[in-house]
């Protein structure tokens, strides 16, 4: 719906509320009677969409867990024995044959072929073959769906995050997250329905920012955008009372400011009048309950230990799964944990490790945690990045800090786990290069179409008019994957 349209709309719900009791409870009896059954009732928080989910959903909440620069395929996830047999040989340009390169690497002279930099195992029941780099994955192989078929337009970062999370490599779509509570609604009342955490490698070493359009609202209205919580300071920035304003005063104080407000809505009808009520509501239901869900001295040591040994320290990877879980079972939809550090153009042979070590305990031990707490089957864990690395060399291989990969878009994996997704399943295959996809190509579109439908949501009939064009999360393309699921 665009502004005036929902305008109009919001007009006629007023003038419907006030006139009888009975069109209060007309309103209740139709949000029971919803179609299929499925719909979000709005005493658990901010409603969604009449008529939304559109079917039975396997999953409610979600939980990204983003790896920023692009982990290397190769390394971790696409077992190619055979590469160390080619050991910086060319790579044949009739495995090449002229695909989309970065800049930086797209005028070399020569691609030698560089093939896994540590040995791979197989873990499990279902024997999925996965780096020894990161064994706590591994632990969980039976629980997560890895897809190894994977491919996106985009061949630099920002586009690349953008595409993944927006559906456009333009700035200015709703984020997926939005598109969630947008259509799906919250399931608490003191606490967003949306929150995000950032995190990167104490090295520093890769230096890609996080855009708030990365979690933003676009051109629906603001109230369905992240929240980020920050890792220094206050953790949501003006949450706290000024010295000198009591509880009540500032009770008192909002209540006046939400007269005016409700005043200048019923003059003008704009959907951010309401968004603004809702955040200065939402804030001070926050006072209370931020600092109690961050407040993790009473987990036990057997889950703090499960989590490893970086989860004490604030604003790390580890710390933000923890807090993770308890934003989760605390009637969170969405959560969304970006963590920079996997950007090896240069520093492939010292920094890969050092980002496994970082990221590795951390993603298993909340797959672990929500499954032990009985979640895991209607939360949807996604571990993905924004693209994959190329096969071939970047740099001076006699190098140690000198050498790595490239960005590759044709081929690259992600994993998830939990939400009626098969566990234990490994889902499409490249060629012997990593190089194209050979067997069940997964675009963007097509994994976006397949998160939304474990949550009961039809991506077609997800829209939202903005000049005089219905947009959605998948634009104009996206098949749900029915393989992977349940």
């Amino acid at each position: 719906m665009n502004l005036f349209f929902e305008r109009d709309l919001r007009l006629s719900r007023r003038k419907f509320f006030g006139k009888t009791a009975q069109g209060i409870g007309a309103l209740a009896l139709m949000s029971l009677l919803s179609e299929e059954g499925y719909a979000q009732t709005a005493s658990q928080g901010m409603p969604g969409l009449p008529g939304v989910p559109h079917f039975a959903p396997k999953a409610k909440r979600v939980v990204v867990l983003w790896q920023g620069g692009a982990p290397s395929q190769i390394d971790l996830f696409d077992y190619k024995p055979d590469l160390a047999k080619h050991y910086l040989e060319e790579l044949p340009e009739s495995v090449r044959q002229g695909k989309r390169l970065s800049t930086m690497t797209s005028g070399q002279k020569s691609f030698p072929i560089l093939g896994a930099i540590n040995p791979f195992r197989q873990y499990g029941q279902s024997q999925m073959w996965l780096s020894e780099m990161i064994p706590h994955i591994g632990s969980i192989a039976d629980d997560i769906c890895l897809v190894k078929s994977m491919h996106t337009e985009a061949v630099n970062h920002a586009p690349g995050v953008t595409f993944f999370l927006t559906g456009s490599q333009i700035p200015g779509r709703p984020s997926f997250g939005a598109w969630a509570v947008y259509g799906l609604g919250s399931l608490t009342r003191d606490l967003p329905a949306f929150v995000v955490m950032t995190s990167a490698d104490r090295q520093k070493s890769c230096g890609q920012l996080f855009y708030d359009y990365y979690w933003g609202s676009g051109f629906i209205p603001s109230k369905y955008q992240g929240v980020r919580f920050r890792s220094e300071g206050e953790p949501v920035l003006y949450l706290d009372n000024p010295p000198g304003m009591s509880p009540e005063l500032r009770r008192s104080l909002l209540n006046d400011i939400d007269k005016l407000d409700q005043k200048r809505y019923q003059d003008f009808g704009d959907p951010e009048i309401e968004t603004r009520i809702a955040q200065y509501e939402m804030a001070f239901k926050m006072q209370t309950s931020v600092p109690e869900l961050l407040d993790i001295s009473k987990e036990p040591a057997n889950i703090l230990e499960m989590y490893g040994p970086d989860v004490q320290r604030k604003g790390s990877y580890a710390h933000n799964c923890l807090i993770a879980r308890r934003l989760l079972e605390r009637g969170v939809r969405f959560v969304q944990l970006m963590h920079a550090g996997w950007d090896q153009h240069l520093n492939l042979s010292t920094q890969l490790a050092i980002q496994c070590q970082d990221t590795d305990q951390p993603s298993a031990a909340l797959v672990k945690d929500l499954k032990q707490r009985g979640m895991l089957d209607d939360t949807i864990v996604l571990w993905a990045g924004e693209f994959g690395r190329t096969v071939f060399v970047q740099g001076d291989i006699n190098k140690p800090n000198g050498h790595g990969r490239d960005h590759f878009g044709d081929a690259y994996s992600l994993w998830i786990a939990g939400g009626g997704f098969k566990g234990g399943t490994v889902f499409g295959e490249t060629d012997d290069f990593c190089y194209s996809v050979t067997k069940d190509p997964v675009g963007v579109h097509d994994m976006q179409a397949t998160l939304l439908n474990q949550l009961g949501i039809d991506h077609k009939r997800l829209t939202y008019k903005y000049q005089g064009r219905d947009f959605r999360l998948t634009d104009v393309a996206g098949e749900v994957v029915r393989e992977i699921v349940g």
